[in-house]
């Protein structure tokens, strides 16, 4: 899906009733209102996350290495 504001390609959430994606930590879909059903991962470490090397990006590096809201990876 695409960012609304700047046209960023953002990795969505695929609503398991209608199929439309829906912005990341979304609760609800945008489209048809069906609840999404979010996937417990375990409490989440903030003493050890590793914070995404673009200055102009917040997101978290995952544990398969890649920035959770830019997909960019992780340099050393």
């Amino acid at each position: 899906m695409k960012c609304p504001n700047c046209d960023f390609e953002i990795r969505g959430i695929a609503c398991e009733s209608c199929g439309e994606d829906s912005p990341p930590g979304s609760l609800f879909c945008y489209k048809c209102g069906a609840e999404i059903q979010v996937e417990e991962k375990g409490s989440f470490d903030l003493e050890n996350r590793i914070l995404c090397g673009d200055e102009t990006c917040t997101g978290v590096i995952g544990e398969n290495g890649i920035c959770g809201v830019c997909g960019k990876p992780h340099e050393d």
